[in-house]
């Protein structure tokens, strides 16, 4: 008796499996990922305006500062080279 209901209870799993349409991989990546980005705590316009002030003022700084040294590295070779 245990083996027959272990068994139809495995078919039915069977045919449950068969009969669940599975979702499109695409369409499962497309659906979370509407789902996370409903949960980001999205900034202000104000937030990101001055976020991206900071980060232009921090590239120009840098671009400055790289600038020098690499003028800097240049005068140093060219003094060792004697050109």
């Amino acid at each position: 008796m245990g083996l027959f209901v272990r068994r139809r209870f495995s078919r039915q799993n069977k045919e449950r499996k068969l009969t669940d349409k599975k979702e499109n991989a695409i369409v499962h990546f497309y659906r979370e990922t509407v789902g996370e980005l409903r949960k980001v705590s999205w900034p202000t316009r104000a937030e990101a305006v001055n976020l991206t002030v900071i980060v232009l003022v921090v590239l120009v700084g840098m671009a400055l500062f790289l600038g020098l040294i690499d003028l800097i590295g240049e005068t140093l070779l060219k003094l060792a080279l004697g050109v």
